[in-house]
């Protein structure tokens, strides 16, 4: 199966031209063009590489890598940047960054640090989220409970993988709508509720309720509900 990489640039020429390139090249390419979207595709999926620009409108590259690595996320990330300056590079590296690759560039020299960092050993084989008797395996996207499976949706997924990165934390819906849909929150949608209680149903099939309701706050993957 062809490396799957995300670009994370908002400005739409240069995604263009590395989506239709690395494209040709074989891989699997899908973008982000700001800070939050880019948030919510290094949250939910799993990529082989990340092509991430400085300067991005909302949360800057600088610090969605920060986050990214405190995750243990361990994913391949290149640096795509006008900001040249040895201090800048080192502030890059500092932050995570694998390697770091200046503006204008051509696509052969960025095909070949691709290429590099693709060869890079598998560093996340076996990568997984875990709490109560509940596992996601991120590499496969499939879901157990028990060790049985759980046949879930794309979105169900990636709700679940919210919950199992915060056991026992209390999220809201504002919280969730956004880390999983990747828009604001307007309050009147009941997609949250929707998409919370066909996962519930599922894991329910295989064990008691452990996604409990907190009245007027949200919700907390909880074994027991609190006295």
């Amino acid at each position: 199966m062809s490396s799957r990489i995300l670009i994370i640039e908002d400005e739409p020429r240069i995604v263009d031209f590395l989506q239709r390139g690395l494209s040709e090249e074989g891989y699997q390419v899908e973008s982000a063009a700001d800070g939050t979207a880019g948030r919510v595709a290094l949250q939910n999926q799993t990529w082989d590489l990340v092509l991430l620009d400085w300067w991005l409108p909302g949360e800057d590259g600088i610090e969605l890598l920060r986050r990214f690595r405190q995750q243990n996320q361990t994913t391949p990330v290149l640096f795509l940047t006008a900001r040249d300056a040895i201090g800048q590079r080192v502030e890059g590296l500092d932050a995570g960054a694998d390697d770091y690759l200046c503006k204008p560039f051509s696509f052969e020299e960025l095909l070949a640090r691709v290429r590099a960092l693709l060869r890079r050993p598998d560093q996340k084989s076996g990568l997984a989220l875990e709490s109560l008797d509940i596992r996601a395996d991120l590499s496969s996207q499939q879901a157990t409970r028990h060790g049985q499976p759980l046949n879930l949706t794309a979105k169900e997924f990636s709700l679940l993988c919210l919950f199992l990165k915060h056991p026992g934390a209390v999220l809201t819906r504002t919280r969730i709508f956004e880390a999983v849909w990747g828009d604001q929150f307007d309050g009147l949608s009941n997609t949250i509720e929707v998409h919370v209680k066909e996962l519930r149903r599922k894991l329910e099939a295989l064990g008691p309720r452990v996604i409990q309701t907190r009245r007027n706050r949200g919700y907390v993957l909880q074994a027991e509900e609190e006295g």
